[in-house]
């Protein structure tokens, strides 16, 4: 009985780190899903990192919303002031191109003032 009890541990370990926390993984996929100028994305794999300072996460989407597992590979990762509501963006990359308020590439500044315009918008 105990084997089959691991066992089943086991299988329900890698379901069990999708839901760390959700709020921060929503808000990240919102602005993937904004940046990407999309009215949804598919989330892949997603780890949450509530614990540490920054709070952040890393998730992979996709655009294409019948998109095979395998397929979605595009990556952002959110880092925000504290873990719970209302969650501030305090820097977020996408594919190793970040974003944030210090950044010293005019763009690049203007993209992350963009996504926290429109998150505070979805609040």
């Amino acid at each position: 009985m105990k084997p089959i009890l691991f066992a089943a541990g086991l299988l329900a370990a890698p379901t069990l780190a999708f839901a760390q926390a959700p709020g921060l993984e929503e808000t990240c996929s919102l602005v993937a899903r904004n940046f990407e100028m999309a009215s949804a994305v598919k989330v892949g794999v997603v780890q949450s990192f509530p614990e540490l300072t920054p709070p952040g996460v890393r998730l992979t989407y996709s655009t294409k919303l019948d998109a095979e597992p395998a397929s979605i590979t595009d990556t952002i990762e959110c880092q925000f002031e504290k873990a719970s509501a209302p969650f501030k963006l305090v820097k977020f990359c996408l594919n190793g191109t970040c974003y944030a308020a210090d950044e010293k590439n005019p763009e690049r500044r203007r993209r992350f003032e963009e996504a926290q315009s429109l998150l505070s918008r979805s609040n």
